[in-house]
């Protein structure tokens, strides 16, 4: 009878083993060499983490299983040539009283144990990078438009998982099947463009916004001043004043804009796919009263019914496109957009509004809109005003990259907010006075249900002198 080679030799006979190995020993060394540099400080790029806690240990498991396939693979190949002897090799005999296979198993043991260390740690760190903002954006061109909202936004040291995602393991495991197929969607360029809104399927607003802001948190009145610049020579600033009746829960009952969302409070709606237009509101008030409120005339009369929450009035609160008036206004009162420009907010609003293909188009376009327009007003431009003029140009092709992608098809408009009423219908999509019940009730379109004008469009508000003599 031919002698049974030893376990070593099973695993070096056989050419998949041996790759296993190989393959198993490498992905592991380099793992545990990015997994020091990251805890050392080194970062890299998101596709770094996508490799080293991703595809690395994935070829880690590959390799591992590599192993006792290509073993018993070789017994296979032995036991055919045993077979021409007329002798089936015995199965091998692990004596543990022999020194070499003591070493043997320990050393299976050991490199067993590291490998599931290896693999723990880099689940673990999977789960780190692909719930890291720099994950979610790293699809280039279609989440780019996003990526750049957020970084400016409200929210841009919250993590995109904590909104779009939220706490719990079911909610964990659905949004990873949804990006299994986003990714094939990229892949192979069949997404929309832009990307359509609002979010299908997206985690109710009490299981994601409510765990920062909840509605008792918010109670009382606000005080809110706007700044708009007119179009004159000077482009004079202009105050807005408003006092908002914030509301919320107070006492026993609730009032003010956030009586919607208080807990004794019930509100569905039915909309077209995009909600921007209401067909029909059903309220039911705290003490179990019930009335529906339909649009008169032309309206929305099939679909699913919408429970009302956050995102319906706060439908922009991170990834928020602006106007060109908003974008200018707040560039000229925050001094980078000067003013020693005459007609500069005209001039700059008129030039965002021109299509350009690409933001490098844009930017050479608005420097020379603003170029010609100054050249010919006035051609002996002082120095200080040809810094005030290159300052305004960077800046609107600054305002232009941030709002516009004409690779996904995104330009101003694209993505309104319904919060307040200056930029869409807004409030007036339920609070336009044509909504009504059978007996006769309508939403409420008075102007002071939400707010109260202080001044409006004045140079200088006397109630912003009393505040602030």
């Amino acid at each position: 009878m031919k002698t049974i080679a030893e376990p070593r030799k099973d695993v070096l006979r056989h050419p998949l083993s041996l790759a296993g190995a190989a393959l198993a020993t490498v992905c592991g060394v380099l793992v545990v060499v990015l997994f020091v540099a990251s805890l050392l400080g080194f970062e890299g790029s998101p596709y770094l983490g996508l490799v080293a806690y991703v595809a690395l240990p994935s070829v880690l498991v590959l390799g591992l299983v590599l192993i006792p396939l290509g073993m018993a693979l070789e017994r296979r190949r032995r036991a055919r040539l045993a077979a021409t002897g007329g002798t089936e090799p015995p199965l091998p005999i692990i004596d543990f009283n022999r020194p070499g296979t003591r070493v043997l198993g320990l050393g299976f043991l050991a490199l067993t144990t590291v490998n599931v260390l290896i693999l723990a740690g880099a689940s673990y760190r999977a789960v780190e990078v692909m719930d890291s903002p720099a994950f979610c954006a790293s699809c280039h061109s279609v989440m780019d438009p996003e990526a750049a909202a957020h970084r400016r936004s409200p929210h841009a040291r919250v993590r995109c998982v904590e909104c779009h995602i939220g706490s719990g393991a079911s909610w964990f495991v659905k949004s990873k099947l949804s990006g299994s197929w986003q990714l094939v969607s990229v892949t192979l360029g069949l997404y929309p463009r832009p990307i359509p809104t609002p979010v299908k399927n997206l985690r109710p607003a009490r299981d994601t916004c409510e765990q920062c802001h909840w509605p008792t948190k918010f109670v009382g009145d606000r005080l809110k001043v706007l700044t708009r610049h007119s179009e004159d020579a000077e482009s004079t600033p202009l105050k807005t004043v408003l006092l908002l009746h914030v509301g919320g829960a107070q006492g026993t009952h609730a009032k003010g804009i956030h009586w919607h969302v208080d807990p004794g409070v019930r509100i569905r709606y039915l909309a077209d796919p995009k909600r921007e237009k209401i067909g029909s509101v059903e309220l039911t008030s705290p003490d179990g009263t019930n009335r529906t409120y339909a649009m008169k005339g032309d309206a929305v009369t099939s679909g699913p019914w919408r429970e009302m929450d956050c995102v319906d009035c706060h439908n922009r609160p991170t990834h928020i496109y602006r106007t060109p008036e908003d974008e200018v206004d707040e560039a000229i009162e925050a001094g980078r957009i000067s003013r020693s420009l005459p007609f500069v907010r005209r001039e700059a609003v008129k030039a965002l509004r021109v299509d350009y293909p690409s933001a490098e188009a844009a930017r050479a376009g608005l420097r020379a809109q603003l170029t010609e327009f100054y050249a010919k007003g006035n051609p002996a431009l002082t120095a200080e005003q040809r810094n005030a003029l290159d300052q305004a140009a960077k800046e609107l092709g600054d305002i232009w990259a941030r709002n516009v992608w004409p690779e996904m098809k995104i330009t101003w408009g694209s993505y309104p907010t319904f919060l307040g009423h200056a930029e869409s219908t807004g409030c007036f999509r339920c609070h336009d006075g044509e909504h009504a019940a059978k007996d006769g009730r309508t939403i409420s379109n008075d102007c002071d249900l939400c707010h109260q004008v202080l001044a409006q469009e004045e140079k200088a508000p006397e109630i912003l002198k009393q505040l602030a003599p």
